[in-house]
């Protein structure tokens, strides 16, 4: 624990920087999650384009692994993190509401404790599929340990470090194939390590990472269309893009990290499934046939925000199309364009060139 407690000790707020300088030493704090779709590598741009728009209040309602709301943060501004899978509301509960509370070496003294006395789900519904037995028994003790940690953002914190352990100790970071949880250890270090090991070096990482911009963010865990909030300034809307091939399925791929964030509580587990899917929540963005009357309802509910929509070239609807539905709520639409390449999963061998795109920022004022 002594290095531990070194570790945790050592996290600080990073001092801010001016507005107008991209704040590179604070974003480096992030912790990235391999997450599909993630923006991570774009907030350079989308940190050019926000600094060019007026608005202190803004929404995320897609905010998946968090790294668009972090930036908005870190800029200042008030936000509202939520998104329809609970995991990613946790991360946002631990990083963008969190008003700068961190985890101390006693909280991990009684995250860490040995106890026989809980439940064993995971142990007995992932043996064989994911990770070790000494893996899964530690993942079943720390939820149980996590009820012991009386402050809200303590246990989202670490909640959030298990997640990404997890993640990280999964190879691909995605949760799509069973097997021996042997079978991929071909050196590398996120492999090497066990879970817990993981989560030790999350805590220090999220502890890291937290910080306090004064402002009264919010994190929510609801459905874009069901947000009862005030119109923010700015909204800023990143769905799941409907591909020309293969799907945008994101519980098929975190349904591990989606149980683990709430022990498996309120979900049907998909029995039949190898890997214990977890049933996928409705999205129109997920359809073809919904998508465009999807984003002609989005667009009407944030009429009274500037909206910036960012968009992939290999999604549908095209961009003609976006655009032209955009102008319907907004007197000004303007697009930004990036070139981008998503690294993700196993797209790069089979299809070299399928993961480079156009990133498309479109900005509605």
């Amino acid at each position: 624990m002594s290095a531990l407690a070194s570790a945790i000790s050592e996290s600080q707020d990073i001092p801010p920087i001016g507005i107008r300088d991209y704040p590179r030493e604070r974003i480096d704090c992030f912790p990235r999650l391999r997450f599909m779709g993630s923006k991570y590598t774009l907030l350079p741009q989308l940190f050019e384009i926000f600094c060019a728009l007026d608005f202190e209040t803004v929404a995320d309602p897609f905010c998946g692994s968090c790294a668009v709301s972090y930036l908005l943060k870190v800029m200042g501004k008030q936000v509202v993190s939520s998104d329809f899978l609970n995991f990613c509301t946790t991360i946002a509960r631990a990083l963008i509401e969190n008003p700068g509370i961190r985890l101390t070496p006693a909280d991990m003294e009684v995250l860490l404790t040995n106890t026989a006395d809980h439940d064993h789900f995971i142990e007995q519904t992932f043996r064989g599929i994911f990770f070790t037995p000494e893996d899964l028994r530690f993942l079943d003790r720390t939820c149980a340990n996590l009820s012991r940690i009386t402050d809200p953002y303590k246990r989202s914190l670490a909640q959030a470090a298990l997640i990404r352990a997890c993640a990280k100790r999964q190879p691909r970071g995605v949760f799509t194939v069973a097997g021996d949880p042997e079978r991929y250890k071909d050196g590398r270090r996120d492999l090497r390590l066990s879970i817990q090991e993981h989560f030790l070096e999350q805590v220090s990482t999220y502890n890291r990472a937290v910080f306090d911009n004064g402002r009264n963010n919010q994190a929510l865990h609801a459905d874009v269309f069901s947000l009862g909030l005030p119109s923010p300034d700015l909204v800023y809307l990143d769905p799941p893009y409907v591909p020309r091939s293969d799907d945008n399925c994101y519980m098929k791929r975190y349904h591990f990290l989606e149980g683990l964030s709430r022990y498996w509580q309120d979900v049907e587990i998909m029995e039949r499934s190898r890997v214990r899917k977890i049933v996928k929540p409705y999205t129109p963005f997920s359809y073809r046939r919904e998508a465009i009357a999807a984003f002609e309802q989005l667009f009407g509910r944030f009429a009274d925000s500037i909206i910036v929509l960012s968009y992939s070239s290999n999604g549908y609807p095209d961009l003609d199309t976006l655009v032209n539905l955009l102008r319907r709520f907004k007197s000004r639409v303007t697009v930004h364009e990036q070139e981008h390449r998503y690294h993700f999963g196993t797209h790069k061998a089979v299809r070299p060139n399928r993961a480079k795109v156009r990133e498309y920022f479109i900005v509605g004022e």
